[in-house]
């Protein structure tokens, strides 16, 4: 007898899966598009307009190694959207810092992948209150 519970499990996580990477897929070629970078450029970008870090923690976060991590940094510091600053603790290590126009730029790429899909906005905001409950269990 089949394990009608962990099927339809499998059928959500499917469609799931399809929603999110299919509109991801889509953001991510509108945030290039507008930002004119790869998206590892604009996943750097964002995670350095959170604050400094070190070439070793943005790395780690974009799980790059040092040396393409170093051809990104330079790329955005060609663009002006970030710099190379001293480590306020270490002095043989520098930190990555989000410029004015770089903290600009990543808020526009937020903004961009913050837009619900049409799909999402059709929904009723009964179904939307739903869906928000369903995905906040799922999370803990």
């Amino acid at each position: 007898m089949p394990d009608t519970h962990t099927e339809a499990a499998a059928r959500a996580w499917r469609g799931m899966r399809a929603l999110v990477l299919e509109e991801h897929a889509r953001k991510k070629k509108e945030v290039c598009e507008a930002l004119d970078m790869s998206f590892v450029r604009v996943q750097a970008l964002r995670q350095v307009a959170e604050g400094p870090l070190t070439m070793r923690e943005l790395a780690a976060r974009l799980q790059t190694d040092a040396p393409y991590t170093t051809l990104v940094v330079d790329d955005l510091e060609k663009r002006e959207l970030v710099r190379r600053e001293p480590h306020p603790a270490d002095r043989r290590a520098k930190v990555v810092v989000a410029t004015a126009a770089g903290r600009d730029a990543s808020a526009l790429a937020e903004g961009i992948l913050d837009q619900p899909p049409p799909s999402l906005l059709a929904l009723s905001s009964e179904d939307l209150a739903t869906l928000a409950a369903v995905i906040g269990r799922l999370r803990r």
